[in-house]
């Protein structure tokens, strides 16, 4: 079959077309024929080697953490699911740039009448945004809450989940002053330029500061983020695009201010609970599938060009969700 992968760690140049065998379903794991490639920010740093060198089949490593298909095969002991039936599946483990897939049953659910391209972006943004905002934000109703890296397919999902949550208002923050495009079109009541961040959000909240911030950049942002919560408020870190030094935080300066850090790790989270995983997914794509909150069309790229996609991600001049599309534009 044809995949997309990487025999050594470096640059998105570093990704080439490879032919490698269909893979087949253990017990317990479903087989899909690939439709859309879900893109994110941690199948580059997969590819930069931060999680380690190349070990799979023949020695490259296939990125790749969601994707939507077709059941194609089932593994002893999957009855829940049946062939070709259309769904969405999260990785894990990766593998998803690829004409098929394989999946462990937990992590698979079908699309329920969703437009597949909407679907392929849904099986690791939306289970990490729902447990960013509850399992570890544990966001209230009437709760401000603060999205760095607004624009992104975290942030973009987590601002409209927010509200469904009964969040009273959404701000968020971008890189460049590029992307702070009408902050209502992307479910924010404003956007700011990541930079200076803190006196602008102080503005905003009339100097109360924010309940909950959701940080995937790390560095001197996670940092000005503690300065910027209301009493209680709860800064969640589940990302480190700055790839800045390792932070600490003061614990006497938490507890005279009232202020909490969380950490939230889809894979942990995989490993651990996957029924968390299974359920977010669940509801996602019910959900969007529903229009509330409303999904919103990917940018949908052919395989072909995945160097270059990661090339724009890697440089921050993406915006929203990408898929790879291995099925042809026909599909969803």
């Amino acid at each position: 079959m044809r995949a997309y992968g990487f025999k050594s760690n470096g640059g998105p140049e570093v990704l080439e077309e490879i032919q490698v065998p269909t893979p087949r379903p253990g017990p317990g794991q479903v087989l899909i024929e690939v439709a859309y490639a879900g893109v994110n920010f941690a199948e580059v740093q997969h590819r930069r080697g931060e999680f380690g060198e190349p070990d799979g089949p023949g020695g490259y490593d296939v990125p790749g953490l969601e994707v939507s298909g077709t059941v194609a095969a089932l593994g002893t002991g999957v009855t829940e699911r049946a062939v070709g039936e259309q769904v969405a599946a999260y990785l894990p483990a990766f593998g998803g740039y690829a004409e098929f897939a394989v999946a462990d049953a937990d992590f698979v659910r079908p699309v329920g009448g969703l437009p597949m391209a909407v679907a392929a972006g849904v099986p690791c943004v939306y289970p990490t945004a729902y447990g960013v905002l509850t399992d570890a934000g544990r966001l209230r109703e009437g709760e401000t809450v603060l999205i760095h890296a607004a624009v992104g397919g975290v942030g973009s999902a987590a601002a409209r989940i927010a509200r469904t949550l009964g969040a009273s208002r959404v701000l968020g923050t971008v890189g460049s002053a590029t992307k702070t495009q009408p902050a209502a079109e992307l479910g924010y009541d404003a956007l700011f330029v990541r930079e200076g961040f803190a006196d602008a959000v102080r503005e905003a909240t009339a100097g109360r500061g924010v309940d909950l911030v959701l940080d995937p950049v790390g560095g001197p942002v996670r940092r000005a983020s503690l300065e910027v919560l209301a009493p209680f408020g709860r800064v969640v870190v589940y990302g480190d695009l700055g790839r800045d030094a390792d932070w600490t935080a003061d614990v006497w300066d938490l507890w005279k201010n009232n202020r909490t850090v969380a950490g939230y790790n889809i894979g942990d989270v995989a490993r651990r609970s996957p029924a968390a995983i299974g359920r977010y997914l669940s509801t996602a794509l019910s959900a969007l599938a529903s229009g509330e909150p409303a999904s919103v069309p990917p940018a949908v790229v052919p395989a072909a060009d995945v160097v270059e996609v990661h090339r724009r991600h890697e440089a921050g001049r993406t915006q929203g969700k990408t898929v790879l599309a291995f099925a042809g534009p026909q599909v969803g």
